[in-house]
């Protein structure tokens, strides 16, 4: 008989929860747009109802020291700018990219997040590029067929999948074709605007340790970043307003569940079994979507999605083997380096020991 343990099975059973979240979160804020909810005011409303949940847990955690939440100067100046990169200005890019394009391009694209922080993390040297090695040569080669993936599906659609008219070609900017063009765009600068928050995190995880905290003041920030942005290009009121019911809880969702429990469930993850080991479920959020997308929203799958996804999460995968060698290259040298210990003796007179008779005196003083 099979032992069933749970806690072996928690990671993963973790992992698909918080996928299966991040598609119903795409799915249920793609019908609230259709119904009239401004994207921009979406932002605002989800990063106000994160924070509110958040507050309180940091106060249960902290037995309501308010002290342990300062941050300094540079500090801040730091949380201030990923806040604004990977809040306000990619969650905006997102939601215009699900109006705009599809809730299935959305999660599609978001795969797209290692290979771009490959190519920045390279280029501030935070990620050394060895021609010479097969693993550079592995990301980078994954990097490509990514972003070639994320252009096919932005630029091309291509017949119906299941009706299989051929009159949707690439590049036919009629029938929404630009709108879908602009909405494939506006993901991956989302995509980009995410892979700079994961780069600013090392210097902002040096001098601020507490993850719980820092996602409060971020989800602070960025709320009242997007209310300016919102309010300087929709100046008019009437954007805030809820079209029905459903949109309120569209929002109270994707501040609750979407951001507070996903961000609970993901950094415990990553403490228990590392990064990549989170990274390699982001491709299931892309088959959820695309099927809950056809079936609740029903939306056309084309060839270009289809040939665009399998292209992304390949070379994601490809990116993720050759982070993975790195990684395991890394802890077998730290094994190494610490079995390798220097021991010095210092031979001096005085530290002279017989080597015959360590423990013992001379016979002359055990007779005294």
């Amino acid at each position: 008989m099979v032992n069933f343990s749970l806690e072996e099975h928690k990671p993963w059973m973790a992992m698909v929860t918080t996928q299966c979240i991040y598609a119903i979160t795409n799915l249920v804020s793609k019908a609230a747009f259709n119904r009239g909810l401004n994207t921009m005011a979406f932002v605002v409303y989800r990063q106000i109802i994160a924070t509110l949940f958040l507050i309180p847990a940091i106060l249960y955690a902290k037995r309501g020291r308010l002290s342990d939440l300062s941050l300094s100067l540079k500090g801040f100046g730091l949380v201030f700018v990923a806040s604004l990169a990977g809040a306000a200005m990619n969650q905006s890019l997102f939601y215009e990219g699900v109006l705009l394009g599809s809730p299935s391009m959305a999660a599609a694209m978001a795969n797209l997040i290692p290979g771009i922080t490959f190519v920045m993390a390279s280029s501030v040297g935070l990620e050394k590029v060895n021609l010479r090695n097969l693993r550079s040569w592995a990301k980078i080669i994954g990097t490509i067929i990514s972003i070639g993936g994320a252009m096919t599906m932005a630029l091309f659609k291509g017949p119906r999948l299941l009706s299989m008219p051929f009159e949707t070609s690439m590049l036919d900017f009629g029938r929404g074709m630009d709108k879908w063009i602009i909405g494939g765009l506006c993901l991956i600068a989302s995509s980009s605007c995410w892979s700079l928050w994961l780069i600013l995190q090392v210097p902002i995880c040096k001098s601020y340790s507490d993850p719980l905290s820092l996602s409060a003041w971020m989800c602070l920030l960025s709320a009242l970043q997007s209310a300016v942005i919102t309010f300087f290009i929709y100046p008019d009121l009437s954007v805030w307003r809820f079209t029905s019911p459903s949109d309120v809880l569209a929002c109270v969702y994707a501040g609750f569940i979407g951001s507070a429990v996903t961000f609970y469930l993901q950094s415990w993850c990553i403490s228990v079994r590392g990064p990549l080991y989170s990274a390699m479920f982001n491709p299931l959020s892309t088959v959820i979507t695309t099927v809950l997308s056809s079936i609740l929203l029903h939306e056309e799958l084309h060839i270009g999605s289809l040939f665009g996804a399998i292209a992304i999460i390949g070379g994601l995968y490809v990116v993720l083997w050759g982070k993975a060698e790195d990684l395991k290259n890394k802890e077998e040298q730290e094994i190494e380096d610490s079995t390798n210990i220097p021991i010095s003796i210092d031979k001096t007179p005085e530290c002279e020991i017989d080597i015959r008779h360590p423990l013992l005196t001379d016979k002359s003083e055990r007779e005294d």
